[in-house]
């Protein structure tokens, strides 16, 4: 029998399925350098990281599909706290179109 996961959203702290949430995916990338760069940041490496919608390994966080979710987690930075990382525009712009794409097929049922 398969093990059911919950997992919990950051931002109404409501825990589910992880089904009903979105996952936010923190991925480490490796930086282009070369030799000379390498030589001269062996002390100071710096990670990079980009963040990727429900696929990949990494630190991940789990938001509710509500608005009001998205909002919170924009607006007080939610995302970006639990994942350590700047949380770029883009994904909250593709996660409001998600919802809307959502509540539209809701609405045609």
């Amino acid at each position: 029998m398969a093990l059911k996961l919950h997992r919990r959203c950051v931002s109404c702290q409501c825990i589910a399925l992880r089904d009903n949430f979105w996952r936010v995916v923190r991925v480490p990338i490796a930086p282009e350098q070369n030799d000379q760069d390498d030589r001269n940041d062996r002390e100071n490496v710096h990670q990079h990281f980009q963040i990727q919608l429900d696929q990949g390994m990494g630190r991940s966080a789990y938001l509710c599909q509500k608005i009001d979710c998205l909002q919170i987690a924009q607006k007080k930075n939610r995302l970006g706290r639990s994942l350590r990382t700047h949380i770029p525009p883009e994904i909250f712009d593709i996660l409001k179109s998600r919802l809307e794409l959502i509540n539209k097929n809701h609405q045609t049922q």
